[in-house]
């Protein structure tokens, strides 16, 4: 799992390519978004395993993002998987 660091409401998803934190909800290797130093599950997670039950995140409060992206293949839409 990498851990990414927030810096200006942005993240690297990739070693040159930054994603917002509002796409970054979206994509389905977000596991967790750190705000206030607690750790809540990703708005993307939550949708597609218990049909959008989840707190909710403050994106302008995230410090950190949890994700799953191993292979390198970035960012990659829930509505793909959904649909």
């Amino acid at each position: 799992m990498r851990i990414l660091e927030v810096k200006g409401e942005t993240v690297s998803c990739l070693p040159d390519k930054l994603v917002t934190l509002d796409r970054c909800r979206f994509c389905s290797h977000s596991r967790y978004f750190e705000a206030g130093g607690m750790r809540v599950i990703s708005p993307a997670r939550a949708y597609c395993s218990r049909s959008g039950a989840g707190d909710e995140v403050d994106l302008k409060a995230v410090t950190r993002v949890w994700c799953d992206d191993m292979v390198g293949e970035g960012y990659r839409s829930i509505m793909s998987i959904i649909s």
